[in-house]
Formats: structure tokens, sequence, C-alpha cells
């Protein structure tokens, strides 16, 4: 027969079974009392013996045990009327069955708890329990290396008393959120047994028993001190960063309302001056035409030369302070922008240029041009000083070849240029190019002012976009320069305008 297999010490078995031996020795002494308290004590060998006896081994020897001990006492003392007894013996058993059976899922329960607090303890992170009162049933390896009390001097104890709880919030709202929804995370405080302030990033399981009433907390808390630190650590630089970039912000800010009132008091300026020249100059010009067709046949040669001189340079002055009344109206007009079809705009600047340049051999090659969002009237100033500059450019060759096309340009923006065949510059000066007065080539060469290109760069700039040129000296030059594209229904727009 396979050995009957105890739960804990075998030695244990010692007192069950001297009590049914008593048991027993009650039954002998055949009297209605020594039944009674024969009952009781089988009662108590039942519940002790499944206290011992877990497995269902256990429990089969419990009940045959008993049933034996029912089956003796009728052989020793037979009654005439044997149905009381059989009924009072099968109640017996009955609660019998049934108490053991308590004991045994009472013991099982036991061990179900046992084995999770086992497996709690196996685990690093910090856990326990408390009851509904606060009070600490269980505390685990993890909370003990954490805070430092080991589990008999944490059991029994109120947690937040212990632990020196400060909350994010008060008390009894985590409560309430808890047996709402049966858990709450949040971050909090806690002290170690040395005293050492944490936080911790905790989480709590509210617990409940087969009537769904709480009955205990699980508590899982995870250290994040040293992250906090490192938040606040980063916080406290970026709102520096912050502070530092608002005072850099606050100051470009500054330095362009600064750039823009001189930009706005030189425009002023040139434009005054300018208007004002006007006057002096056109009577310079003036006195001058008159000196010539008057006093031209009593005026030597050197005399002469000299007249035409001060016309001459009367002329380049008017010139130029025309060009310079352009390039501040340029900084003072209001841009009226819409969709503009630079092919029909080229075609008709082109136009403009045969008439004045019937006597030269120029090929122009025009390839098709999107439609941009601008201002018409300053993109045609744009086009006209850029192809002014490549016919005046190309002047000592006897072919000049004019190229206007499209280069590849962003989605939104479309890049355009203007190239030709004629003088070109030394890419070394390129940055002097959009300068207001600068020039790359000698005034008796050709002529103008220096201003046509820097006012390409104004318009250009305004309308978002950039400029820039490519060249060689005798090997002609390249000017490109970006605007922004119209949209679909912009450009339909723009080619049947």
């Amino acid at each position: 027969m396979q050995q009957l297999r105890l739960r804990g010490n075998p030695a244990s078995i010692v007192l069950p079974v001297a009590t049914a031996a008593a048991a027993i020795a009650i039954f002998v002494a055949d009297n209605e009392t020594s039944n009674e308290v024969a009952v009781a004590v089988l009662y108590a060998v039942v519940v002790l013996m499944a206290a011992r006896f877990l497995s269902a081994r256990g429990v089969t020897f419990v009940a045959a045990g008993c049933i034996g001990l029912t089956v003796v006492s009728y052989a020793l003392s037979p009654s005439a009327d044997p149905r009381p007894e059989i009924a009072n013996t099968l109640i017996s058993l009955t609660t019998i069955a049934l108490t053991t059976l308590l004991a045994v899922q009472a013991q099982r329960s036991g061990a179900t708890l046992r084995e999770q607090a086992s497996l709690l303890n196996q685990t690093h992170d910090s856990i326990f329990v408390r009851d509904m009162n606060e009070v600490i049933t269980y505390w685990n390896r993890g909370a003990q290396e954490f805070y430092g009390w080991r589990a008999e001097e944490a059991i029994g104890k109120s947690s937040h008393e212990l632990l020196r709880t400060t909350f994010p919030m008060p008390l009894h709202k985590i409560r309430s959120e808890l047996l709402r929804t049966n858990r709450w995370e949040g971050e909090l405080k806690h002290n170690t047994a040395d005293g050492t302030e944490l936080i911790v990033a905790s989480r709590w399981a509210l617990q409940l028993d087969s009537r769904q009433q709480p009955i205990a907390i699980l508590e899982t808390n995870n250290d994040i001190t040293e992250r906090k630190r490192r938040e606040d650590e980063i916080k406290v630089l970026n709102e520096a960063l912050a502070k530092r970039a608002e005072g850099l912000d606050q100051q470009l800010a500054k330095r362009a309302a600064e750039l823009e009132a001189t930009n706005k008091e030189l425009e002023s300026f040139a434009y005054s001056v300018s208007h004002d020249l006007r006057a002096p100059l056109r009577h310079t010009a003036g006195f001058a035409e008159l000196l010539r067709r008057q006093a031209s046949s009593s005026l030597d040669d050197k005399s002469r030369r000299y007249v035409e001189m001060i016309l001459e340079s009367s002329k380049r002055m008017g010139n130029l302070i025309d060009d310079l009344l352009g390039f501040s109206r340029i900084g003072r007009a209001e841009t009226r922008e819409s969709a503009v079809d630079l092919q029909q705009l080229v075609r008709e600047i082109v136009a403009e240029l045969r008439q004045e340049t019937k006597d030269r051999d120029i090929a122009w090659n025009i390839a098709p041009l999107p439609v941009c969002y601008g201002d018409r009237s300053m993109l045609k100033v744009v086009l006209m000083n850029l192809l002014s500059n490549a016919v005046k450019f190309t002047r000592m060759r006897t072919r000049a070849e004019i190229d206007i096309g499209s280069a590849d340009g962003r989605e939104d923006q479309a890049e355009l240029f203007v190239r030709d065949n004629g003088a070109g510059f030394d890419m070394r000066y390129v940055d002097k190019l959009f300068g207001v007065f600068q020039r790359l080539h000698l005034t008796e060469e050709f002529e103008g002012t220096g201003i046509g290109l820097a006012t390409v760069q104004r318009v250009i700039h305004r309308h978002g976009g950039e400029v820039r040129a490519e060249g060689a000296v005798d090997q002609g030059a390249t000017f490109y320069f970006s605007l922004p594209r119209a949209r679909a229904q912009e450009r339909e727009q723009g080619r049947t305008l």
C-alpha cells in the first residue's frame, strides 16, 4: 500500500491518533453521556486531522476513520431500534464532511497566499499590502531593501505614518478614485528608515472579496528620484534658455525696428535729395544748352568741349537721380500681388528692347516660363533691368545670345534665369554686384549708374525670393532669381489677364 503523505512534520499525527483512541474508550463506556462526548471528540479529531492533512488522501483517511469509529460504536452497544442512531450517524458524517472540506479549502487558500507571498518576495520591486485602515499586513523583501525596515518592523504599522508619505492631492480624493476605479497611479514622496526622502511612482490596486467588497490595498513603488532630479534640471535649463531666447528675440526685434527706421530715413533722405537736386541740375543743363546754342560760334574748340562735358555730365546726373528715385520708390511702394504670366511679361519687354536694338544681331531664346505670384509692375522692373543689362554687356559681340528660362526649383518656388554671352565679370567681386552704385566695369566701356541690380535684389527680396549670379570674364553671365509659384486657380487667372 502506498504510504500516506502528510503535510508538515509526521510526528504531528500523534495527537490526533491519541484523541481518536480516547473517543473509542468513551464509546466502550456505553452510556448516553459518553456517546455525546464521543461525538464531540470525533468532531475535534476531524478538524485537527483536516488541519494537518491537505491532500485528498488525508481527507479520505479522516473520513474512513470516523466511519470506522461509528461502526465500532454500534457493534459494542447495539440498540433495539437503530434508526435514530443511523440518522444521527448520517448527520454527524455530513457535518464532518462539510467541516473537513472547509478546513481543506482554508488550508489551500493559505497555501495560495504563501505561494503568492513567495513570488512577491522574489521580485526586487517594493510591494506591500495594507488593509482599509492603512495598516500594513504584508511587506515583501523588495520593500525591506528599498525602505530599510524589516517585515516584522513594518507589519502592523500605519503605512503613511511609517513612510511619512507626502501626497500630490488630498488623500480622500485618492481613495475616492481608488474605490471608483479599483486602481490609482501617481507620484508620492516617501522616507526611508535612515530619513532619506524618495520620489516614487506608486501604483495602488484594490483587493476585493467574493462579495466585491474592498478588503485590502496592494501598493507597488518604484524609485524615480534621479529621473525627477534630471527632469527638474532640464526644466530649469529650458526656462533659462527660454528667457535667454526671449531676450535675444527682444534684442532682434529692437534691432529690426532700428534697421527699419534707418532704412525709412535713408529712403526718405534719398528721395528728398534726389528731388531737391533736380531743380539746380535742370538749371545747369538748361544754361549749358543755351550757351552752346547762342555762343557756340564765339567759343574756341576747348570751350565747346567743356560745354559738351557739362551737358553729358548733367544728363548722366539726371539718369542717376532718376534711378535713385526709382530705387527709393521700390522700398516705399506697396506691393499689389497677383498671378503674373512671366512668359507674356518677357515677350512685352523683349518687344520694347527690339525697337531700341534694330541695328544689332540678337538671338532671343525664350523657354516656357511659369506663372508666378507677385507685383506685376515690380517684376517688370526686375526683368527690364536684367534684359537691358544683357543687351548692354553683349554690345561687343557680333551675334548676341540671350536666354531666358526656368531652372529646377522647389515645389512652391520657381527659379528663373537670364543668360548672355557678353563681357561677364570676375567671380571674386560677385558680392559687389548687387550693391548701390557698385560697378565692375568702367563707365567709358559700359554706361550705367550701378543701381539696376540693387533694385533687382530689393524687389526679389520683397517677394520672398533670392537672387544670385554666375559668370566669368569675357564668357558671359547668368543671373538667377526665385519667385513664389502661383496656385492652379491663380495660374489660370494669370494667363487670362
